[in-house]
């Protein structure tokens, strides 16, 4: 009997393993310095390097120093702070974090950019996880980031950013540019109460 049923599960094992997902390709992270991340895929497309030098962005000399300073300390093992560039549209914000990176990269070749779109905030925490103790430091930036489509995307950006029981990567810093200061939605008066709109901002500034 045990021998008439072995052509029976060896069909319904191969037939699970056809279903199954191909396994996932190796995060890698050679020849390039700048990369894209594809969400669908998993993979890491290179990307070329920023070609605008840091020296030509005029009117932000503290703001380039700032943030120069802050990657520095990253990128050596200091402590360091996630950034937020804001400002109005069109003030330099991507280009001041993307040139700052390559002026850094050019130093500390253990540096890469990781580019995600404001979409894809909900795939932090994987990615944070995915890039957790690798040799490489990662800075990861967002473009444009807003919170208008409700509160889940601040509240995934809140668990990267933490952690969680792990406690935040030492090897990434996340930085976000935003046309906003404030990026949570303004519109909890016309819809709650005034304590209610209040434990609302609270809970999405935190």
């Amino acid at each position: 009997m045990e021998n008439d049923l072995s052509p029976l599960l060896t069909r319904i094992a191969e037939a699970l393993e056809r279903l199954a997902p191909p396994p996932a390709a190796s995060a890698t992270f050679e020849g390039a310095r700048l990369f894209r991340r594809d969400t669908a895929s998993g993979a890491f497309l290179p990307a070329p390097d920023y070609g605008l030098p840091l020296d030509l962005l005029v009117g932000v000399d503290r703001q380039k120093a700032r943030f120069g300073q802050n990657l520095e300390r990253f990128a050596t093992g200091l402590p360091f702070n996630h950034a937020l560039l804001w400002g109005v549209r069109g003030t330099g914000k991507s280009s001041m974090a993307k040139a700052a990176f390559m002026a850094a990269a050019k130093t500390h070749a253990r540096l890469k950019m990781i580019e995600i779109d404001r979409d894809e905030v909900s795939h932090l925490p994987a990615l944070f996880d995915l890039l957790r103790g690798r040799d490489e430091a990662f800075l990861v930036l967002c473009d444009d980031l807003s919170f208008e489509d409700g509160a889940q995307a601040a509240k995934d950006l809140k668990s990267a950013l933490e952690g969680g029981v792990a406690g935040p990567p030492a090897n990434v810093m996340f930085v976000a540019t935003s046309n906003r200061r404030h990026l949570m939605p303004r519109d909890h008066e016309e819809s709650r109460g005034a304590i209610a709109a209040q434990e609302d901002a609270e809970e999405e500034v935190s």
